[in-house]
């Protein structure tokens, strides 16, 4: 001790003795000390100035939130479309190059529609933030590397103008066009990629294939209004039916695309100024099938919890693992806050909510799925064989039964009570009384600035609407949405519709906001067109959310998240404050499967010139992923799709792929829904 001393010492000691030689050693050492003493109170002086300032600090925390908003902006829209996964090609393993040696070649022209967030965006026009990023990625491709450099720029030129849902100021961010704008989401992260390779196989090219790019985050009438997206389909499609020989067209729609090419079909036919002018027979006349990819027809439930808290079942779990970090006052991270800010000025969110009310969807005691089991590993398949086309099969009968039959139909409950007692056993909902609040009694003007539509909230309604032992059903949770995000959906609702019709030959079905819902309007009079839904099934997925109100009453918080406290038995479909059913992951088998096992089977109202449908299942196997993958996005590089889709490509009937391959209980449940046909 006394030889590091004296060697730390040592400067100040030599110096001393320099300057004071006459001095005794107690005065060298009191002066070596008091030295030493000063030159500690100096480092303090400083510490403490350098900590007033934090600027290191500072710019930390400022970089994690920045990472952390932008990670969630990603998982806000993982819930809407599935995390696309790295492949690579094995050349022996593409359908293409084997269908290509039995003789197969393309036949029919090719038009794919991508879905929510799979399409790339660039910027035309910005704000100062922006300078030099005219025509590059904002999203999409290497896009995202812009987040890192300049954030909050980056999420500004994201949203939209939060009243007209178009433009801001200011500001135009276009969709990247052709292949290009779809092929990876990120640099060796496919979406189109894979079956563009496979199509290329067997001829196609760019005289015979297109990628119908839009912007996603525009409601479908307002890609027609802005870019005349609708307009510029329409005229491609004729102009590569009558280029390939008046060849019908393919068209290959994925996800949200799925809507989106549905409300086109109603457009072409519908007089100018509203529609495009095709008439009746258009669509008869220039598409030949339409193969739907993980088709979200009726609405997916996590779009409830992405528009409620702007989370899913992954970041609650983050948010388990991790409790505070989300919600830290000191971090002032508020990531999700400003997923929300962004996200909320999306109208194409609206468009995935579910469709169909309680009578698709279930209601307080009653669901199509209420015998569901949750053991996937013995959950016990059936195929059906390619003329067995009638949905009342029995073979279809669920052997394994639930003790307790899950209430799904209760898609947003809060408390875990809520979700499993007799619908008798639960107060009476007090929503109704809240609405009728005045606006002066419902707005919070101590949060100053409002974030989110939550900020113009009162406390007093935020606790009554999370109190306990409260449930809503498909049809009730609107109007909780009504009430928490009222400019949102008094925007939205202007161009989308989620119920049922009464009566299709209503003149008011004329209306686009009615287009892109199955059950409110008519497919196209085309009885030789084929319609496909393809998707995968057998994984866990989303179907309803326990709720509870956030621990922290600040200002700028999303009050409520997903209790993910809350756990059912062991293999029970409760895990971490989340229901899960079969699908996808993404979009459950109800909203992928029913239209083409029941609502458009044969000659119903919703199909009145009885256009064949084929359900085409794609069973998931554990630990896949890429070419054997059935996840949302990650059934794009499936060989068994790729291969239905090039033989429809290539003149194939949906009889000679095989008619329906079903896998899943969709026979059953769509049994038990009584809708009107």
């Amino acid at each position: 001790m006394a030889s590091n001393f004296l060697r730390l010492r040592k400067p100040y000691y030599v110096e001393s003795t320099i300057n004071c030689s006459s001095s005794s050693d107690q005065k060298l050492v009191n002066l070596s000390f008091g030295i030493d003493e000063t030159r500690n109170q100096t480092k303090k002086r400083q510490a403490k100035e350098h900590h007033g300032r934090r600027s290191c600090l500072d710019s930390c925390c400022w970089v994690t939130g920045y990472l952390c908003t932008t990670w969630w902006l990603l998982l806000f829209l993982y819930h809407c479309c599935l995390p696309f996964t790295v492949v690579h090609e094995v050349p022996e393993l593409m359908p293409a190059v084997r269908l290509k040696r039995e003789g197969l070649t393309g036949i029919h022209p090719v038009v794919l529609v991508p879905g929510i967030v799979t399409g790339g965006l660039e910027l035309w026009e910005g704000k100062p933030c922006a300078d030099g990023l005219f025509r590059k990625r904002l999203w999409g491709g290497g896009g995202f590397t812009q987040l890192l450099k300049r954030p909050l720029c980056w999420l500004e030129h994201l949203s939209l103008h939060n009243e007209t849902g178009l433009d801001p100021p200011g500001i135009r961010v276009r969709p990247v066009p052709g292949l290009f704008g779809a092929d990876y989401s990120a640099p060796g992260y496919f979406v189109w990629d894979v079956l563009v390779k496979n199509l290329a196989k067997i001829g196609y090219e760019g005289k015979n294939l297109h990628m119908a790019a839009y912007d996603w985050r525009l409601s479908f009438q307002n890609t027609e209004v802005r870019d005349r997206a609708l307009s510029r389909l329409k005229s491609k499609i004729e102009l590569m039916y009558r280029a390939n020989g008046n060849k019908k067209v393919v068209v290959v729609p994925h996800s949200m695309g799925v809507a989106y090419f549905l409300h086109f079909l109603k457009w072409v036919e519908t007089p100018p100024p509203m529609g495009g002018g095709g008439g009746l027979g258009w669509c008869a006349e220039h598409i030949k099938a339409i193969v739907n990819i993980g088709p979200s027809f009726l609405g997916v439930p996590k779009a409830v919890s992405n528009i409620l808290s702007a989370e899913g079942k992954d970041v609650a779990y983050f948010r388990a693992m991790v409790p505070g970090v989300l919600d830290s006052g000191t971090l002032g991270l508020r990531a999700l806050e400003h997923v929300m800010r962004v996200s909320r000025t999306w109208d194409s969110v609206v468009s995935l909510m579910p469709k169909g009310g309680e009578t698709i969807w279930g209601n307080m005691d009653w669901s199509p799925e209420e015998e569901h089991v949750c053991d996937f590993s013995k959950k016990r398949y059936f195929r059906l064989s390619p003329s067995d086309n009638n949905v009342n099969k029995s073979n279809a009968k669920q052997v394994f039964r639930v003790k307790d039959p899950v209430k799904y139909g209760r898609i947003i409950s809060f408390g875990k009570a809520a979700s499993v007692l007799h619908s008798s056993q639960l107060p009476t909902a007090v929503l109704k009384e809240i609405l009728h609040m005045s606006a002066s009694r419902n707005f919070n003007s101590s949060c100053g600035e409002a974030w989110t539509e939550y900020d113009e909230m009162s406390r007093e309604s935020i606790q009554k609407i999370g109190a306990a032992d409260k449930a809503y059903t498909a049809t009730t949770l609107f109007d909780l949405l009504r009430f928490v995000a009222p400019k949102m959906m008094n925007r939205t609702e202007a161009h989308f519709s989620h119920g049922i019709a009464d009566n299709l030959d209503d003149p008011k079905y004329n209306h686009y906001k009615f287009w892109s819902n199955p059950l409110e309007m008519k497919l196209p009079d085309a009885p030789n067109m084929e319609i496909y839904c393809s998707y995968g099934v057998g994984i866990p997925t989303e179907r309803s959310y326990v709720y509870k109100l956030s621990p922290s009453n600040k200002c700028k918080r999303i009050p409520y998240q997903i209790d993910t406290s809350v756990d059912g038995e062991d293999r029970s479909c409760l895990k971490s404050g989340v229901y899960f059913a079969d699908g996808d992951e993404s979009v459950p088998v109800l909203s992928a499967g029913f239209m083409c096992a029941k609502g458009w089977k044969g000659r119903t109202r919703f199909n009145p010139s009885g256009i064949n449908t084929y359900v085409r299942e794609y069973q998931s196997k554990p630990l896949t992923s890429g070419i054997k993958s059935m996840a949302h996005v990650d059934i794009m590089g499936n060989i068994a799709l790729i291969e239905d889709i090039l033989r429809v490509a290539a003149g194939a009937t949906g009889e000679e792929i095989g008619g329906n391959k079903i896998y899943s209980d969709i026979l059953r449940m769509s049994e038990r829904i009584n809708l009107r046909l």
